[in-house]
C-alpha cells in the first residue's frame, strides 16, 4: 500500500486522468438515461461538453487557472445553448477547490465569485416550476453551499501548506546557522588548540637549542665529533622552531610573542591545583588517583588537564545548587583515562543530550577536538537520574 501510495503522489496527473474517465462515464451512463426517460434527443453539444469538464479534471492540477478558464467558458456556454446540468457538472465543484489550493490568487477570488454565481444562474436558467419561488430560492443557497465549502477546504490547505513550507525553511535556516556556528565554534577550538600546542613545542624545543648551545659552547676541549653533534643538535632545533612558528603562525592572528615568553602549559600535575580550586569556590570535588603515575607526553597532559578544566567549569555553570563532582585520573600501560562526573540537576536535559557547555554543543567540540588531536577517545552524556559524565582515554602514541 505505501508504494501504491508514492506512485500515486508521483503521478497526480494519473491520478486525474483516471477520476476524468470515471466522471465522462457517469456522465454519459446519466445522459442516456434522461434520453431514455424524456423520450428525446439531448443538444448536440452535450457530449462535447463532457469532453471539455472531463479533461478540467484531467489537468486540474497542471495548469489550474487555464482550467479554471475553460471551465468557466463551458458553463457559459452550456447557460447560452441550453445545456443542463448534469454528473459532469462536478468539474466546476472540483476545479474551485483546486484553484483555492494551489492556484494564483487572482484565479482563487474568481474561483470563489463564479461558484456562489453557478447555482444562482443555473436555477434561473432552469427553473422548477411546480416549486414556489422560496423552495427555488432555498435550493439555490443549498447548491452554493458546497462551492463555498470546496473554496474553504481549497484555501485552508494553501494556508497549510504555507505555514508548512515556512516551519521547513526556518528549520533549513537554523540547521545551516547551527552548523556554521559549530564551524566557527572548530575553527576557533583549533586555533587555541594551536596555540597552546606552540607554547608546549616552542618551549621544549628552546630548552633543546639552549642546552645544545651551551654545550658546543663549553664542550670546545672535547673531540670535535662530540662537537660537531651538537652543533648539529642546535641546528635542527632552530630549524624546527622556526619551521613549527611558520606553520602554526597563521593561526596566531592578532598575537604578537616575543622570544623568552613561552612557559610551560598545565599538565595532569597541576589537575589537583585545579581542583582545589573548585574546591574553595565552593564546589565539593572527589579526586582520585589511580595506578602508578609517570611521565606523559605533553600533549596528553595538556589535553587532560583541559578537560578536567571544562568539566569543572561546565559544573559550576550548570549544575545547580548542592552540586558534587568526581574527578578520576587512571594510569594504564599504554595510555590515561579520565573519568569526570557530576550529580547536578539544575540544567535542562536537552542541554546535556546536546553536549551543550555553552548552550550550543561548542565546549563539547573543544573536547571532541582536544581528544582527536591526541589519537584519543571521548564519551559524554547525562547520567541516569541527573547530572553529566565525560569519559576519555588518552593513548601514549597517536593511533596511526
Amino acid at each position: 500500500m505505501q508504494r501504491l501510495y508514492d506512485f500515486l503522489r508521483r503521478h497526480p496527473t494519473w491520478v486525474d486522468g483516471f477520476w476524468a474517465v470515471v466522471l465522462f462515464g457517469i456522465s454519459v451512463i446519466s445522459g442516456a438515461s434522461m434520453e431514455e426517460s424524456r423520450g428525446a434527443d439531448l443538444p448536440a453539444l452535450t457530449v462535447p461538453v463532457m469532453l471539455v469538464l472531463s479533461l478540467v479534471v484531467a489537468l486540474r492540477r497542471r495548469m489550474p487557472e487555464r482550467m479554471l478558464v475553460l471551465a468557466l467558458a463551458v458553463g457559459l456556454g452550456q447557460l447560452i445553448a441550453d445545456v443542463a446540468t448534469m454528473p459532469a457538472d462536478f468539474a466546476l465543484l472540483v476545479i474551485v477547490y483546486t484553484v483555492a489550493a494551489v492556484g494564483a490568487r487572482w484565479a482563487s477570488r474568481l474561483a470563489l465569485t463564479a461558484g456562489l454565481c453557478a447555482a444562482p444562474l443555473a436555477q434561473l436558467r432552469w427553473p422548477t416550476e411546480e416549486l414556489s419561488v422560496a423552495t427555488n430560492l432555498a435550493i439555490t443557497i443549498f447548491q452554493a453551499v458546497p462551492f463555498a465549502l470546496a473554496w474553504v477546504l481549497g484555501d485552508s490547505i494553501r494556508t497549510r501548506r504555507a505555514y508548512f513550507a515556512q516551519l521547513e525553511e526556518r528549520a533549513a535556516r537554523l540547521e545551516k546557522e547551527r552548523e556554521a556556528q559549530a564551524k566557527v565554534a572548530v575553527a576557533a577550538e583549533r586555533a587555541r588548540i594551536a596555540r597552546e600546542l606552540h607554547d608546549v613545542v616552542a618551549h621544549n624545543v628552546s630548552v633543546m637549542v639552549v642546552q645544545a648551545d651551551g654545550a658546543a659552547y663549553v664542550l670546545d676541549a672535547a673531540p670535535d665529533q662530540a662537537k660537531k653533534a651538537l652543533e648539529t643538535i642546535s641546528s635542527t632545533g632552530r630549524q624546527a622552531l622556526a619551521e613549527m612558528r611558520r606553520l602554526l603562525g597563521v593561526l596566531r592572528t592578532g598575537e604578537h610573542q616575543e622570544a623568552g615568553e613561552y612557559v610551560p602549559q598545565p599538565d595532569v600535575r597541576q589537575i589537583e591545583d585545579l581542583v582545589e580550586q573548585c574546591r574553595g569556590s565552593g564546589l565539593p570535588v572527589d579526586f582520585k588517583v589511580e595506578g602508578t603515575p609517570r611521565p606523559l607526553p605533553s600533549g596528553v597532559e595538556l589535553t587532560a588537564y583541559r578537560i578536567v578544566q571544562e568539566a569543572l567549569t561546565n559544573t559550576r555553570k550548570h549544575g545547580g545548587s548542592d552540586v558534587g563532582a568526581s574527578v578520576r585520573l587512571v594510569y594504564f600501560d599504554d595510555g590515561l583515562g579520565l573519568l569526570v562526573e557530576d550529580d547536578g540537576k539544575g540544567a535542562p536535559h536537552e542541554l546535556y543530550e546536546e553536549g551543550g557547555f555553552d548552550g550550543q554543543g561548542h565546549g563539547l567540540i573543544g573536547m571532541r577536538e582536544r581528544v582527536g588531536m591526541v589519537g584519543g577517545t571521548l564519551d559524554a552524556g547525562p547520567r541516569p537520574g541527573g547530572g553529566f559524565r565525560i569519559s576519555a582515554l588518552l593513548p601514549l602514541k597517536p593511533a596511526h
